[in-house]
Parts: C-alpha cells; structure tokens; sequence
C-alpha cells in the first residue's frame, strides 16, 4: 500500500486515520493532517514558502544526517506535487 502524505504539508499520515483532520460534517478528510485541516478549513492562511519553512525543523529533527538546506530543497521540489500547492 501507497504512504499517504497529508497534501498540505506533507506528513506521513500512517496506517491508521488518527492523522487525518475533519470536514465541516466531522468526518474524517483523508487528503490533509489534522494540524493543517479542522471542521473543513486550513488551520492556517499560509503560503507553500511558508509551510516549507514551518516544515524544515520538523523534517531536520526526523531524519538524523540531513540539513535544513537539504530537508528545504527536497521539499520545494515534492510540495508543489501536493494537492494543496497544485498549479492548475
């Protein structure tokens, strides 16, 4: 089975839907984490630059060896892929 990534800011989801936020109904929205997407709204008003920046410590801190400069370019080439920061 495919990871699932929150399409917002790119957080694995895992197997269960614990990760998942909530739609304006309560239930579960399997596209975006529960930190970026609450009762079917973005927690947040932010830019792709921004979240990639709000990111880069969490990405640092997971992956033992990798530096801000390189947790930063990995994601400005995965997010715009993400269904968030999708062009057209």
């Amino acid at each position: 089975m495919k990871e699932k990534y929150c399409q917002s800011c790119a957080m694995p989801m895992g197997d269960t839907n614990e990760m998942y936020g909530t739609n304006s109904d309560g239930t579960k929205n399997e596209d975006y984490c529960k930190y970026c997407y609450l009762e079917g709204a973005f927690t947040s008003d932010i830019s792709m630059g921004e979240m990639i920046e709000v990111c880069v410590p969490h990405m640092v801190s997971a992956n033992s060896g990798m530096s801000e400069d390189e947790a930063r370019n990995m994601m400005k080439e995965f997010f715009p892929t993400l269904k968030r920061w999708k062009i057209g």
